[in-house]
């Protein structure tokens, strides 16, 4: 079983899904907490069976699909996918346990245990033909759950989502073929392994044109600006369970591609393209951060919130170095944990009063207690307060990218702030003062369904904030791994300066 734990994490919750047609629907919220919860546990078996101390992909299967072509079944993980997978089986496990929808619950299980397989499928593929045709599924589940679980807008925003997303990802399709042929052009054989084409050392030109190929599926799928126009909607209209999937793990997605693909394969061109990319990031963290100070609409604060933290990862990715790198990493993590819960947070008060408007609420904590408290503890993770999860990410994030320019990190970090400012803002607005609304006087406060979904995060936000090593250590030995590749490929002087010679530190430090 252990050599074929991954293929076993990706298709048991298909497998589940369709067995699930056959459930009785009074019986389909514990069948689906079930399978959930059995695919969680297997997750948190891969890691404790993963060696941290090894080198390279662990896990690793192949099985030939299109031998001619180079096209193989081909799965492995390391300590950068390892943990976003075991956040994706976390995910799904609370979300199906957490649901309040009534309308077609069967449906909607049936639809997450689907997504799930795609979102496993996309962080432990190494074959560039099945990340795709997994990257691509993702969006079928998505597109359905927000279609037809979501708001007045819904197909509008789900028809938005589909077609930003997948007009990138053909970009990147073409991107990916042309690897397959260059492989091809120099080796005279077919091959969509990624860990073949991380061995290719491309000429400068070349690395610029299929870094921009890649670029703009993994941009829009982030979202970076100015691609972002689509979350908010997508957000807005979602049902709570499609939000809460979206920003904790589907987002991950472009980020954790950007770190597979397009540091190994193109590091010259990635090198410099790095300050553009600075700079977009840095709209993205400031931008979006000052339209969330604007909202009225408490479920769209958290989404542009969430937008602003992609920002601060994308900066710690394309600093290129193991603090950088190992800090996005982390945060994507960390990112997952607290936007996740806040969207949860913002489900709970939306099933009892049916409006997001934080202009109807306020003086909730007089009313409901244990809900302020748990909000408040994962707004301030939110805005990176020390011995919080989002803190460590977001420390090592701006530390690796200071080592490439101090005045884009000062930038970036002194706009952190404004998150500091419109998070305190909206908790003041529906939490503080008095209970001017008859409806708020006799709102119920979280229940303990809530609870068992919510307290595992709050201690996630907590314990990884005081001590982060258990997941830091496999993550950072993966990393300088990818840097150290990326160093050996540089070709250009500037990349060679940019990018961290590991070796001579190492000897420098002995």
């Amino acid at each position: 079983m252990q050599e074929h734990i991954l293929s076993i994490l990706i298709f048991f919750p298909a497998l589940a899904a369709m067995l699930g047609f056959v459930v009785h629907k009074d019986s389909a919220k514990a069948y689906g907490v079930t399978v959930a919860a059995i695919e969680f546990f297997l997750s948190l078996w891969l890691w404790k069976i993963y060696d941290p101390a090894g080198s390279g992909m662990q896990f690793q299967e192949l099985a030939p699909l299109i031998s001619q072509f180079g096209i193989n079944y081909f799965v492995g993980v390391d300590g950068i996918s390892l943990f976003i997978i075991i956040l994706a089986t976390f995910f799904t496990m609370v979300g199906i346990a957490s649901l309040t929808e009534t309308r077609r619950l069967k449906d909607l299980i049936i639809t997450l245990l689907f997504l799930e397989m795609t979102m496993v499928g996309v962080f432990a593929a190494l074959d560039a033909i099945i990340f795709y045709v997994f990257w691509e599924l993702s969006l079928v589940p998505m597109l359905y759950i927000i279609g037809a679980w979501g708001g007045p807008l819904r197909i509008y925003a789900s028809i938005k989502f589909f077609l930003y997303t997948f007009t990138g990802s053909l970009l990147m399709l073409v991107g990916m073929l042309f690897m397959a042929f260059l492989h091809y052009k120099h080796g005279g054989v077919w091959s969509f392994s990624i860990l073949d084409w991380q061995a290719m050392n491309l000429p400068v030109n070349y690395q610029m044109w299929l870094f921009g190929a890649f670029f703009f599926g993994f941009a829009i799928k982030v979202p970076m600006f100015p691609f972002h126009t689509w979350l908010p909607y997508a957000h807005g209209q979602a049902p709570t369970i499609g939000s809460v999937i979206l920003a904790a793990i589907l987002l991950k997605m472009g980020t954790y591609a950007f770190v597979r693909f397009s540091l190994p394969m193109f590091p010259d061109a990635s090198v410099l393209f790095m300050f553009p990319i600075a700079v977009l990031a840095i709209i993205m963290i400031v931008y979006t951060a000052m339209v969330a100070y604007a909202q009225e609409d408490i479920k769209q604060v958290v989404a542009y919130s969430s937008v602003s933290h992609m920002g601060v990862i994308i900066l710690g990715i394309f600093a290129l170095n193991v603090e950088g790198i190992t800090g996005s990493i982390f945060l994507m993590i960390a990112h997952g944990v607290v936007s996740g819960a806040l969207f949860l947070l913002v489900g709970v008060i939306y099933d009892r009063r049916h409006t997001k408007l934080m202009s109807e609420f306020g003086g909730l904590a007089s009313v409901m207690p244990r809900y302020a408290t748990i909000f408040g503890i994962m707004m301030m993770a939110s805005v990176g307060m020390p011995l919080t999860i989002n803190f460590v990410g977001e420390f090592l994030s701006l530390l690796g990218f200071y080592k490439q320019s101090h005045a884009f990190t000062l930038v970036a970090g002194t706009a952190i702030i404004v998150g500091a400012i419109y998070m305190l803002a909206a908790y003041k607005k529906m939490f503080f003062g008095t209970v001017t609304k008859e409806e708020n006087k006799h709102l119920k406060d979280i229940n303990r369904t809530e609870l068992m979904g919510l307290i595992p995060l709050v201690i996630l936000a907590i314990w990884l904030g005081v001590y982060p090593k258990p997941i830091l250590e496999p993550i950072d030995k993966s990393v300088k791994e990818l840097v150290v590749l990326m160093h050996e490929k540089a070709r250009t002087v500037e990349a060679q300066k940019r990018i961290p010679d590991l070796t001579k530190s190492a000897q420098e430090v002995h």
